[in-house]
């Protein structure tokens, strides 16, 4: 849910996504920017305790929380050393009871260390694909830090935008780089890991798209069949966010 990155919704908004979404859907939310772009961990208590407080209205549905952090230059913290010193006492203070999921942008950053930090709070480290950042057959590392893991497909997107800004079709061929990440995510699954995948319209242009190409190329390799959503029959076709 991309929205929460903006606010932290009202209790009303989140109560109306528990109740308009079928048994088993699973919410997957950004901490609001106000505590990872603003404030950048620093006085923020007020605001992560009332979005975990309004996160809890979903119930069974909440899913993994991303902190969700910008590319920090040396006006904000001189080194990852830096980051860490500030970024360790926060997660300290985070409560167990919630699946978190670390981003970062800083690719020089990503070390065994930072994922030994993450593995130490079974917290996940957000495995990106996109323009400035590695692959995980790039790390040198194991960058699965707990029982789950979490996947953006971002692409370029100063790329793409020079070919497109409407997002209803594939526009960039994307096949090399999903069929790896299927390849990837098959031996997650063997490992006992639980995915959480997610696509932006950016990766190729149509993110729903992607989505059944990754689903066709892992049939294709003979892979056990992903689980579907069930189709559900709503009353009346309603906006979330009403």
């Amino acid at each position: 849910m991309d929205s929460t990155f903006y606010a932290c919704p009202t209790v009303r908004t989140v109560s109306n996504w528990a109740a308009r979404t079928p048994e088993g859907f699973i919410f997957s939310v950004k901490v609001p920017q106000a505590i990872t772009h603003d404030k950048v961990l620093v006085n923020c208590d007020a605001e992560l305790k009332q979005f975990l407080e309004t996160m809890d209205l979903l119930g069974p549905k909440l899913g993994p929380i991303v902190f969700q952090f910008p590319v920090f230059n040396r006006g904000v913290f001189r080194d990852r050393h830096d980051f860490l010193d500030r970024l360790v006492p926060f997660l300290r203070k985070l409560p167990g009871a919630y699946k978190f999921a670390i981003e970062i942008r800083n690719r020089d950053w990503l070390d065994a260390e930072f994922a030994d930090l993450l593995r130490n709070r079974k917290m996940a480290l957000v495995l990106q694909d996109r323009s400035w950042m590695p692959n995980p057959a790039e790390l040198k590392f194991d960058p699965i830090t707990t029982d789950w893991t979490y996947i953006r497909w971002l692409g370029d997107r100063k790329g793409i935008e020079e070919q497109t800004t409407t997002w209803d079709k594939t526009v960039v061929d994307r096949t090399t780089e999903l069929s790896s990440w299927v390849d990837y995510c098959y031996q997650l699954t063997k490992r006992g890991v639980t995915i959480y995948a997610y696509a932006n319209n950016r990766f190729a242009g149509h993110a729903p798209a992607t989505i059944e190409q990754f689903r066709n190329l892992w049939q294709a390799k003979g892979f056990p069949e992903i689980d579907k959503p069930k189709p559900t029959r709503l009353r009346q076709q309603s906006s979330l966010f009403d």
